[in-house]
């Protein structure tokens, strides 16, 4: 996982699962995230964003409209 482009990603994940009504996620997602700010242990943002990842997926292949391409690659990009 590179940190410096998932903390540029991550904001915008959270926005996105909020707006999907996928507030659960949402809010694991962004617990996950201060978590690892504080002890730099990356396995439950990790784990959290491959779910939201999977969801954007889902959700463009009913609607490419629903989720941009460039967030998905970019989260692509964070999780490589």
């Amino acid at each position: 996982m590179n940190s410096q482009k998932m903390e540029k990603v991550v904001t915008q994940v959270i926005e996105k699962l909020e707006k999907l009504s996928q507030l659960q996620l949402a809010s694991e997602l962004s617990w996950c995230w201060e978590s690892y700010l504080n002890d730099q242990n990356p396995s439950g943002l990790v784990e959290k964003s491959e779910a939201a990842l999977s969801l954007f997926r889902a959700a463009r292949e009913k609607n490419s409209k629903a989720v941009t391409k460039k967030l998905v690659e970019d989260l692509e990009s964070a999780l490589a």
